[in-house]
């Protein structure tokens, strides 16, 4: 029985990997200090083959007993957390990668780090391929997160070259699913509570700028299938269907029935105004693209917030 751990286990991405793991025949050790994660997200996963840890990865990580694969996700992730959490978002990017990478090559596991599209920054290339270095602000509000997130890349690329670590880097775009927290900032998981309501629908800028959104059991079958590969460099991992996001408020509108209308606010300080992956890589290396549709991924996606929230 592989075993695996899971730095950001109780976060939405985190819950979902634990669980697609323990399906796949995995032990499965979630690590979570519950900054933005919430032990609420993997309740439903108690059984004899997993097993919680309350921890902050930017300390000492101890794990007793064989690892064989370690899978990063610890860090915030929505704008509004690292815009309201940015010295813990930079500490997670570069020391929490650095503890991880450090458990990985003493115990020889093989390591995936969940990079992101913010890498890329506003971009100047379009779509973006793996190739592509960035048009970013190390400066700017936004650069918390994407400087963490390019230094964690480096480390981990160093750690192979170096140390030999068997390290993969995923590139993730957009997702969406349940367990996402309505936490504004963020469109679906903003748009869909504010929809249930029939309060107004708050779009930033004129709502022109797009995005590409994967529904999450897409996006976790893309990450295991980088993790069982012998692939080292990163890899993008999301839905190339672009859209604006006035066109996502106005298809949850419709699909929830919602009275809402859409209300504009200024936009925020460096918010790129187009996200779209190639996912060429992706296809040739994995085998992989999403097939779940935005309408049937949304539908589930509200389906779990009228339920939940």
């Amino acid at each position: 029985m592989p075993r695996t751990l899971v730095t950001g286990g109780a976060g939405f991405l985190g819950s979902h990997i634990c669980e697609y793991l323990l399906e796949k025949g995995h032990e499965v050790i979630a690590m979570d200090n519950l900054l933005t994660g919430a032990v609420a997200n993997i309740e439903h996963l108690q059984c004899e083959q997993f097993k919680f840890i309350k921890h902050d990865v930017t300390e000492y990580i101890y794990c007793a007993g064989p690892i064989d694969y370690v899978m990063h996700f610890a860090s915030p992730a929505s704008p509004m957390d690292y815009l309201e959490l940015p010295i813990q978002t930079l500490k997670v990017g570069a020391l929490g990668t650095h503890k991880a990478l450090g458990l990985a090559k003493e115990k020889k596991a093989v390591f995936l780090l969940a990079s992101t599209s913010e890498v890329y920054g506003d971009p100047q290339v379009h779509p973006q391929t793996e190739d592509y270095w960035g048009h970013v602000n190390p400066v700017g509000p936004r650069g918390v997160y994407d400087e963490a997130k390019r230094f964690a890349e480096a480390i981990t690329m160093a750690y192979h070259r170096f140390h030999g670590v068997d390290t993969k880097i995923v590139r993730i775009f957009n997702t969406y699913g349940p367990r996402m927290r309505p936490k504004d900032g963020r469109a679906i998981p903003a748009f869909v509570p504010q929809a249930l309501r029939n309060e107004n629908i708050t779009v930033f800028g004129d709502g022109g700028q797009t995005r590409s959104f994967c529904y999450v059991d897409d996006l976790i079958e893309g990450f295991y299938r980088l993790l069982m590969s012998d692939h080292h460099e990163p890899v993008n991992i999301g839905n190339p269907n672009e859209m604006t996001i006035k066109e996502l408020a106005e298809a949850i509108i419709r699909i929830t029935g919602s009275k809402s209308k859409i209300s504009y606010n200024p936009l925020p300080v460096d918010d790129p105004k187009v996200r779209q992956p190639d996912i060429s890589k992706a296809k040739s290396i994995l085998g992989w693209e999403p097939t779940v549709c935005l309408e049937a991924g949304l539908a589930k996606t509200i389906a779990w917030f009228e339920k939940n929230i």
